[in-house]
């Protein structure tokens, strides 16, 4: 390039747009070009939508009934679909108007992590008692009708059969000496323990709610999107499951 090039470029004047003029200042920011279409185009749409509503209105029939008028109404201004009873629980309900779908993911996740903390500290021994299995004992003589002292069998005290975890023998039993003390601290082991299930009981049943919660609030954002093929709904929502809707293939542009 030459020098006169270079010159001649580096002259240049830049060219911006005025500013606001002091004595405008208290009308505030000036409005620039792109403001001005940005904000002719948003009334435009909603001229344009005004009009194709009018034009709706003129149009309508009256004697023209649609199941939706009465799944739908009108609350404060707002619109809010009708619900049928046996379809939500009145926490579910409330969840799904007042939170996001991410706040029930992020809720979900903690309780799901806690859930897991606290079966692998509990381990689940006691379940085990409350399992229905078989034990088979096999005798010299190989009749079946012969009666089997279980607690001779077993070297155990009888009060001990139904436990199937942690079963002391009597020689065990015989050389425990319990004091006042040590009861005292087995009840409050006992209540402790009694707790912390009720605890992991309450968290699975709210971590499957909010799983319920979920699917529904996912389902209902996938069916407001636009398809040229409506879903069809092969099992209604219930309060412990989310409605199932079969979709057909569209192929993507």
């Amino acid at each position: 390039m030459s020098s006169w090039k270079k010159a001649a470029k580096s002259n240049q004047k830049t060219h911006r747009e005025r500013h606001q003029p002091a004595a405008r200042k208290h009308l505030g920011i000036l409005e620039k070009k792109k403001d001005y279409q940005l904000r002719a185009k948003d009334k435009n749409e909603k001229k344009d939508t005004l009009k194709l509503l009018s034009k709706r209105a003129l149009n309508r029939n009256p004697d023209e009934f649609y199941h939706h008028m009465i799944n739908s109404q009108m609350i404060d201004g707002e619109h809010h679909e009708n619900e049928e009873e046996d379809e939500h629980t009145p926490d579910q309900i409330q969840l799904m108007q007042t939170q996001d779908i991410k706040y029930i993911t992020m809720k979900k996740t903690i309780e799901a992590n806690k859930i897991r903390r606290m079966q692998s500290e509990l381990h689940m021994i006691d379940e085990a008692n409350n399992v229905k299995n078989t034990h088979t004992f096999f005798t010299d003589s190989g009749d079946e009708d012969t009666e089997i002292d279980l607690a001779k069998r077993l070297n155990t005290h009888p009060s001990m059969l139904a436990r199937r975890t942690n079963r002391p023998r009597l020689e065990d039993l015989n050389k425990l000496v319990i004091s006042d003390e040590d009861i005292e601290a087995t009840r409050k082991l006992f209540k402790k323990r009694d707790e912390a299930y009720n605890e992991l009981k309450n968290r699975i049943e709210r971590e499957k709610m909010l799983t319920v919660v979920q699917q529904k609030m996912e389902l209902k954002k996938v069916l407001q999107q636009k398809r040229l093929l409506k879903p069809k709904r092969i099992a209604a929502a219930t309060k412990d499951s989310a409605p199932i809707y079969s979709f057909k293939y569209e192929r993507k542009k």
